[in-house]
């Protein structure tokens, strides 16, 4: 079966990590993926509005748009600079905006759209050392909830999908940074992260990819404004 055959969908930062896993699962159920990142073709800085709009205009209609790119980056917050600040908002919140402003006429026109924003569990609880990624994540919560409640008699819906850690590259990074400032091994760089999760595990980037897929295909049309934890029941 092949439950989005005919949709076009665009998947930023889908090169690697969670966003490689949800391209993946969105073809495979049928759809036409397009990839965008600083470093595909076409190529766009999300932060960069003009980037975005360029090209949104080469990839055409757009039926599904999962907003992935992200980054994290960790800092005591008096050490937060503006420059930090700016970067985590520009990234994970003005992003999100660029690219969904870009897509939603198509999806207004053609009178059916998935709008997929990869948050966190950062989005919908606080931890400390990362304020400014928190503030992102919790903005690009807000800004889902709003645009559903805006668009609920359109067809189309707004959904946020809030990892815990997840087994990507970000999660190399935070261990390698745990390591270096605590003198802990990998191993118990990895366990402390892993202990955060009830199931004491790390999620993997596959299970976020089958909860957005779930959130595209037929059968999900009255969820909207959501924000679903993948956390093994971190957050509850």
């Amino acid at each position: 079966m092949n439950p989005l055959s005919g949709k076009h969908a665009v998947v930023t930062g889908g090169a690697r990590g969670i966003g490689a896993a949800i391209a993946e699962a969105l073809r495979f159920a049928g759809a036409k993926v397009s990839v965008l990142g600083r470093h595909t073709s076409p190529s766009a800085d999300v932060a960069n509005a003009d980037e975005v709009r360029r090209a949104f205009e080469q990839f055409g209609r757009v039926d599904i748009l999962v907003n992935n790119a992200g980054q994290a980056q960790s800092a005591p917050f008096l050490r937060t600079d503006h420059e930090l600040w700016r970067r985590m908002l520009a990234v994970n919140l003005d992003g999100v905006y660029h690219c969904t402003h870009a897509a939603l006429p198509g999806m207004l026109e053609s009178g059916w759209g998935r709008v997929v924003n990869i948050a966190s569990t950062a989005g919908i609880t606080g931890y400390g050392y990362v304020s400014a990624y928190c503030a992102a994540k919790h903005g690009v919560v807000g800004f889902t909830r709003a645009l559903a409640l805006e668009l609920a008699r359109k067809n189309i819906t707004v959904n946020a999908v809030c990892p815990g850690y997840t087994e990507t590259d970000m999660v190399e990074e935070a261990v390698a940074n745990i390591m270096v400032k605590t003198g802990r091994s990998e191993g118990e760089a990895r366990a402390e992260l892993s202990s955060k999760n009830p199931q004491q595990r790390l999620v993997k980037p596959e299970e976020v990819a089958n909860s957005v897929l779930w959130l595209c295909v037929p059968g999900s049309e009255a969820i909207t404004g959501q924000a679903i934890a993948v956390a093994g029941g971190e957050v509850l």
